[in-house]
């Protein structure tokens, strides 16, 4: 059930948002840069623009997630880690790349910068209380359900 999502070209050079494969969850999303390239210094966060706006459909976010080549073979990767665009955003949709590596690291123009993966989520509210439902595990935490 593909789903048909609006994008405006905000600079000339921006591109679309592309996906390697039919089965491919993420789309790429490319830098658009007003150099030829841009340096990051080893451990610095640089803000990659797209050129890109996109109208999300309601109860659904985009997250933007590393790109894995770009992690493991320069240690760049989105400074949050998991970047997160709402559906009522309607700014550029900006990439802060952080550098992992003890490398300068360049970003050209055009260069596939993270992936982005559009989806759903539940609008909730939440009621405060003073009792919670009792399970099994409680209030074990951290590797409190075992090795297996």
């Amino acid at each position: 059930m593909e789903q048909t999502i609006k994008v405006k070209r905000l600079l000339s050079g921006a591109k679309m948002p592309t996906r390697a494969s039919d089965q491919a969850a993420g789309h790429d999303l490319y830098a658009c840069l007003t150099t030829d390239k841009i340096e990051i210094y080893p451990h610095q966060t640089v803000k990659i623009g797209t050129g890109l706006a996109i109208q999300l459909p309601k109860n659904c976010f985009g997250g933007v997630f590393a790109r894995s080549g770009l992690a493991t073979k320069q240690g760049l990767r989105p400074a949050n880690c998991v970047g997160v665009i709402d559906s009522d955003y309607r700014g550029e949709c900006i990439v802060p790349l952080y550098n992992d590596s003890d490398m300068i690291q360049i970003i050209t123009n055009g260069e596939r910068i993270a992936q982005l993966v559009v989806l759903p989520y539940l609008p909730v509210d939440f009621e405060e209380t003073n009792q919670l439902e009792e399970t099994d595990r409680g209030q074990n935490g951290f590797g409190s359900t075992g090795k297996n």
